[in-house]
């Protein structure tokens, strides 16, 4: 068969086979032979920037290192300046893979990756996908992503999607309208898999269970969905297994960087050893034991056009007691440190408790489509809500009552019914801001 999506990438420059047979070795080491693997990639790339780019060099203040602890942890705005000044020597912006990160930490920058590494995440993903029988080169993607509203943008985006194979439903509008196009198309076309934000999915999967529609039964040809960018939950997950027919998939990842974890058909979410060094960290950068929680800190292990060393992606997290180098498994993502509430008592709380707690009552009738919680003051916040019919006296009350039980008392939530809820540029739903 002609491997069109193998070809886009070739003639873009990324060496692809070499990549996949670099990955093979990898994957081909042992256990008992990672540690080594795995500090030789580390010692590798740090020497490389040391000794060839200026903006790591100054940032760890020596030309050297001894100890990886010493090194200095990278986070988003030592990253906010020209991309020219960033870059590695004997790389240009035309020379590298250029892309910009969504900004949903609040910190958007422009990176870059050389053309090996990106292949590398290519390959990483190729890998990975097919545990589920999924083939970028044939394999129908059903993808539910935002997209660039510019003529441009769009029709630049569209063709990447034809060579890709895969078919987009713009996420900017789920009206039950819009949602009805959705299903005509699962209902001619002949997808693989679906793949996108998971706020998006839960929704199209809560449209079907009122129409008591099971997707696959209309779509037989659909293997698997995966989800990724948002937070999914486990009762999320089991409403889409049951409304899909299909397994559900959870991938976390970042553009800067890689597939970071993906959901192996054992049911764990496998971190990406491959091509990243995962560290959990403290508050004072020491690596917590495994099953505690901590900052995600992050290194690209094959990077040389930008370094990505020791770096904060803005993320809480936990790797499983069970993890090993080889196999490291995320326990569970919590979080981004900056969705952080603090309240009158001085706790901190993750602000996807808050989130947690609400959604426990607040979609038990399946009236409430989507929310997102924002807090205004120390012991003030609002959500905003979708919904068929507006919320209750008595449900407001349950939901006063559970977040004084799970967090503390007196805090104060004021609800807004809307038609829609506001989405980022790129469709992304952020379940909890503080604006503290």
């Amino acid at each position: 068969m002609f491997k069109l999506f193998d070809l886009t990438l070739l003639i873009n420059g990324f060496p692809m086979q070499d990549a996949k047979d670099e990955l093979q070795k990898i994957i081909a080491i042992t256990e008992d032979n990672y540690d080594r693997f795995i500090e030789q990639k580390k010692a590798e790339i740090v020497h490389f920037h040391l000794n060839n780019n200026p903006f790591y060099k100054e940032l760890v203040g020596s030309d050297s290192f001894a100890n990886w602890s010493h090194l200095p942890i990278l986070n988003k705005k030592n990253l906010q300046k020209p991309l020219k000044e960033r870059l590695s020597l004997g790389y240009t912006e035309k020379s590298v893979y250029r892309n910009k990160t969504s900004g949903s930490s609040g910190h958007p920058f422009v990176f870059a990756k050389d053309k090996f590494c990106h292949a590398m995440t290519w390959a990483s993903n190729i890998y990975r996908f097919d545990w589920y029988g999924i083939d970028f080169n044939s394999s129908y993607q059903a993808r539910f992503y935002g997209i660039p509203m510019d003529f441009v943008g769009n029709k630049k985006e569209r063709f990447k999607d034809f060579l890709s194979h895969r078919y987009r439903f713009s996420i900017f509008d789920l009206s039950e309208e819009i949602l009805e196009f959705f299903l005509s198309d699962f209902k001619t076309k002949k997808f693989d898999y679906i793949n996108g934000y998971t706020s998006s999915i839960v929704l199209f999967a809560k449209f079907l269970q009122k129409k008591n529609i099971i997707l696959k039964e209309i779509c037989p040809t659909l293997k698997v969905c995966m989800v990724t960018s948002e937070m999914l939950f486990e009762e999320d997950k089991l409403l889409l297994e049951k409304q899909f027919g299909i397994p559900i998939v959870n991938e976390y990842g970042a553009s800067e960087l890689d597939l970071i974890a993906f959901q192996n058909p054992k049911g764990e979410w496998q971190v990406n050893s491959e091509t990243l060094f995962v560290e959990i960290l403290d508050e004072n950068n020491q690596v917590v034991p495994n099953g505690t929680s901590g900052r995600i800190v992050i290194t690209s292990l094959f990077n040389k056009a930008h370094p990505f060393i020791r770096y904060d992606i803005g993320d809480i997290g936990i790797l499983d007691k069970k993890s090993t180098l080889k196999k490291p498994i995320l326990k569970q993502l919590i979080g981004r440190t900056n969705d952080v509430a603090i309240l009158p008592s001085g706790k901190k709380s993750p602000g996807l408790t808050f989130y947690y707690v609400t959604k426990s009552i607040i979609e038990d009738d399946g009236n409430v489509k989507e929310f997102v919680i924002k807090q205004t003051k120390i012991d003030q916040f609002e959500v905003d809500y979708v919904s068929e019919f507006e919320l209750n006296t008595e449900q407001i009350e349950k939901i006063n009552k559970a977040v004084a039980l799970y967090l503390e008392p007196n805090l104060q939530f004021t609800f807004s019914r809307k038609q829609t809820l506001e989405r980022s540029n790129r469709g992304k739903l952020k379940q909890f801001t503080s604006f503290l």
